[in-house]
C-alpha cells in the first residue's frame, strides 16, 4: 500500500488562470515522475484567493471552467495520479447569483467527484458568504486502496465535516487551505486539526497555498499529524515547495512521514511575512520597483531594510527630503544607510516649496500661530515630491507610517499616508523596534548584516517637523499605547476593562477617542500588510460617521 502525496505549496496569482492552470499541470507532472498517487492543491488554487467580487462575474467563472477544463486534459495521461483541484463552480440555479467553493477529484481525463465546502467564514478579512453557497455532501476518495476524506480550509475547523467524512468510511482526512497568516496562527491552526484528529482517530494533511494578495499573506508551512496527534511533517514557512509526503501502513494505522521544519522565532516570522507581502504586491501588479522617504527615522528605516530583502537593491530608490527642522544625524544616518543596503539615494530639500507655501498662504494666515497646519505642509510636499518620481519611473511609493500612527491618527492625510503599499501599517511601534533589532542580528536574504544604523534604533522617534519635536510630547509612551490598541482595536476589550488591567483612565480614554476620531484618514490609507489578528482594513469596518461612544 506504501504511496506517496504531493503538496503543491505554491504561489498562485488571482485571476491568471492560464498561469495557474499550467502551474498546477506542470505539479502534476513532477509529482507523477515522482512516483506520487495523489497532489493536493490549495483551496481555489486555479483562480488564486481570494478574487472577491470576481466570483459574481459569469465571465470569470467560464474562464475557470476552462482552465479546469485544461486540467482534466492533462490529467489523462498521468495513470494513477489523483488531483485535487481547488477551484469556484458556477451554481445556476442560485437565486442569489452565488458559486461554490469546492475541490474537484480530477484523475485519467476526467472529474470523479466534487466537494462543496460546508463552512464558509464571515468573519474579518473574509467574505465567503457574499460569494459562495455552503455544501452539505461528503467526498470520500480511493488512492492506493486508502479512503480519502476531503475537506476545505473552513470545514476542519469544525467537527461536523471531519466526523461526517470519517462515518463514510475515510481513513485519512486532507484539507486544503488558504488561511491568511498573522502572528500566532500556525500554531493555531496546528492545535485545531489535531483537535480534529482526536475526535476522528485519522490522521490529517494539510495543504497550505503561500504568497501574497494585497493586505494578506499566506505563509504555506503545509503539515500533517499522524493519528496519534504528533506532527509528521511540516514544510517550510514562506517559500514555494512540491512537498513529497510518504503514506505507509504500520499494524493496519496509516502513517504519514515526510521532514519536520522547525518553527521559527516570532520576528523571523514577521519579517518573512512582510517581506513577501513586498515582493508579490510589487511583481504581481507589474511595478519595476519601490521608493520611500528616508527620513532617518526609525520606521522608514524598517521599510526600506524589508524592502531591499524582497526586491534587491536594484530596485529601491531612497530618497531623503529634509526641511528646516531636520537634525544633522537624520541626513548623516540616511545617508549612512543607504550605504549600507546600496540602494540609489537622493536628497530633494523641501525648503524651498515650504517658504513658497507658507507665502502663498501668508494673507489668509495673518495674525494666527504656527501649528499642525505648518508641519502637514512639510509632509504633503514630500509626499507631492514622491508621487511625482513614482508618476515619472513607474516605481510604487512605499509608506512608512506604523500601526501605532493609523490607529491615533499620528499621520498626515495625503503627506506621509501618501503611496501606493503601507508595508508596517499592522506593525506597532514597539514591534518596529523589536524587528529592526532583529534584521540587525540576523541577514535572512543574504542582503546585508546591520543594515540599520544603530542610533536610529536607539534615538527617541521625532517627526522632525516643528523644533525639538519628540513622538512621545504628543502620544502615550508607545509600551503603553501599543498595549490600549492590542486590548481594544485588535481583541474587542472595553474600556472599563483595560482600565480595570491597570492602565491609566486618561491614557484609555485618548487612545480609544483618537482610533474612533481618525477613522476617515484610514479609510484613505493605501492598502497594507496584515499581519496581526485584526488590521486596519477588511478586518476593520467602523462608520466614519457615528455619534456613539462606550
Amino acid at each position: 500500500m506504501p504511496f506517496a502525496i504531493s503538496i503543491a505549496q505554491f504561489n498562485f496569482i488571482v485571476g491568471d488562470l492560464p498561469g495557474n492552470a499550467q502551474k498546477i499541470i506542470q505539479a502534476a507532472r513532477d509529482a507523477h515522475a515522482a512516483g506520487a498517487r495523489l497532489l493536493l492543491t490549495p483551496e481555489l488554487a486555479l483562480c488564486g484567493y481570494a478574487a472577491e467580487d470576481l466570483f459574481l462575474r459569469p465571465a470569470f467563472l467560464a474562464a475557470c471552467d476552462a482552465a479546469l477544463a485544461e486540467v482534466v486534459q492533462a490529467s489523462a495521461a498521468l495513470e494513477g495520479l489523483a488531483i485535487v483541484v481547488g477551484h469556484p463552480c458556477s451554481l445556476p440555479d442560485d437565486p442569489a447569483g452565488r458559486c461554490a467553493n469546492v475541490a474537484s477529484v480530477v484523475r485519467a481525463g476526467r472529474v470523479e467527484q466534487t466537494y462543496v465546502k460546508q463552512e464558509l467564514p464571515n468573519y474579518r478579512v473574509f467574505d465567503e458568504r457574499r460569494y459562495f453557497t455552503p455544501g452539505t455532501g461528503t467526498c470520500v476518495f480511493e488512492v492506493e486502496g486508502v479512503r480519502v476524506g476531503l475537506l476545505i480550509c473552513e470545514d476542519a475547523w469544525f467537527s461536523g465535516p471531519a466526523r461526517r467524512a470519517a462515518d463514510a468510511g475515510a481513513q485519512l482526512l486532507v484539507s486544503i487551505n488558504a488561511s491568511p497568516f498573522h502572528t500566532g496562527k500556525s500554531a493555531d491552526r496546528e492545535q485545531i486539526m489535531r483537535d480534529r484528529v482526536t475526535e476522528t482517530g485519522l490522521p490529517l494533511v494539510y495543504a497550505h497555498l503561500v504568497g501574497g494578495q494585497d493586505e494578506v499573506v499566506f505563509e504555506g508551512r503545509s503539515f500533517g499529524l499522524n493519528a496519534d496527534g504528533f506532527i509528521a511533517f511540516r514544510a517550510p514557512g514562506f517559500e514555494e515547495k512540491l512537498l513529497s509526503v510518504q503514506v505507509e501502513s504500520a499494524q493496519g494505522a496509516i502513517e504519514l512521514r515526510a521532514d519536520v521544519a522547525p518553527v521559527p522565532s516570532l520576528e523571523a516570522d514577521l519579517w518573512s511575512a512582510l517581506v513577501l507581502g513586498v515582493r508579490d504586491y510589487v511583481g504581481k501588479n507589474g511595478f519595476p520597483g519601490a521608493l520611500l522617504g528616508l527620513s532617518g527615522g526609525i520606521d522608514s528605516a524598517l521599510v526600506l531594510a524589508i524592502a531591499v530583502d524582497a526586491l534587491g537593491a536594484d530596485k529601491v530608490r531612497a530618497v531623503m527630503m529634509p526641511s528646516p527642522y531636520t537634525a544633522d544625524i537624520s541626513w548623516i544616518d540616511a545617508r549612512d544607510m543607504a550605504e549600507r543596503l546600496g540602494v540609489r539615494y537622493d536628497e530633494i530639500s523641501i525648503a524651498p516649496q515650504f517658504e513658497a507655501f507658507k507665502a502663498a498662504l501668508a494673507s489668509e494666515f495673518a495674525g494666527l500661530p504656527e501649528d499642525a497646519t505648518e508641519e502637514n505642509l512639510q509632509a504633503r510636499i514630500r509626499g507631492t515630491l514622491l508621487m511625482a518620481l513614482s508618476n515619472k519611473f513607474g516605481s510604487v511609493v512605499l509608506t512608512t507610517g506604523n500601526k501605532s500612527e493609523m490607529a491615533t491618527g499620528y499621520c498626515t492625510l495625503y503627506g506621509d499616508m501618501a503611496g501606493g503599499f503601507a508595508v508596517i501599517k499592522d506593525v506597532v511601534k514597539t514591534q518596529v523596534f523589536a524587528l529592526a533589532r532583529w534584521r540587525n542580528a540576523n541577514d535572512p536574504f543574504g542582503t546585508g548584516a546591520s543594515p540599520i544604523p544603530e542610533r536610529i534604533i536607539t534615538r527617541p522617534p521625532s517627526a522632525e517637523l516643528r523644533p525639538d519635536q519628540k513622538d512621545q510630547d504628543s502620544l502615550p509612551p508607545y509600551e503603553v499605547l501599543d498595549a490600549i490598541v492590542a486590548r481594544y482595536m485588535e481583541n474587542d476589550e472595553p474600556i472599563e476593562a483595560i482600565i480595570d488591567a491597570g492602565y491609566d483612565r486618561a491614557d484609555v480614554e485618548r487612545v480609544t477617542r483618537l482610533i474612533k476620531l481618525n477613522e476617515y484618514k484610514r479609510r484613505q490609507a493605501p492598502v497594507g500588510i496584515r499581519v496581526t489578528r485584526r488590521s486596519f482594513g477588511k478586518d476593520w469596518r467602523y462608520p466614519i460617521t457615528s455619534r456613539f461612544r462606550a
